[in-house]
């Protein structure tokens, strides 16, 4: 093994590592602020499925099968799939941040008509 082989599994470890520590940092912060409830298990099912993909990325057979998968068309397809399910979370996120304001905007609105409609006791 060449230089360039240490230095491409060094940064791929790093890069591992580095979802790895910015999983739990994310699980702190929604523990910090009372909403992990919610996504605790996402998250953590998020990083068991990290460490089953390390898990197996160590095993020989594993290994022979990446390595033949990488001389394939394989990878352009995973990459084209990652790239629109990127593009359609983007988008879910523009449609949920553009309807919000419309929805607070229709919750104010349905409190104005109904003050409107009590009566005036003062």
């Amino acid at each position: 093994m060449g230089i360039a082989d240490y230095i491409s599994y060094t940064v791929n470890f790093a890069l591992i590592g580095g979802l790895v520590f910015f999983g739990f940092r994310f699980f702190a912060e929604y523990h910090a602020r009372g909403k992990w409830a919610k996504n605790a298990t996402s998250l953590l099912a998020g990083l068991g499925l990290l460490t089953l993909a390390g898990a197996q990325m160590l095993s020989p057979r594993i290994a022979q099968v990446l390595v033949a998968l990488s001389k394939s068309r394989a990878p352009v397809a995973v990459l084209w799939i990652s790239n629109g399910l990127l593009l359609a979370g983007m988008v879910a996120f523009g449609i949920i941040t553009y309807t919000k304001p419309l929805r607070l905007w229709h919750e104010r609105k349905i409190e104005r008509e109904l003050r409107r409609e009590r009566p005036n006791i003062s």
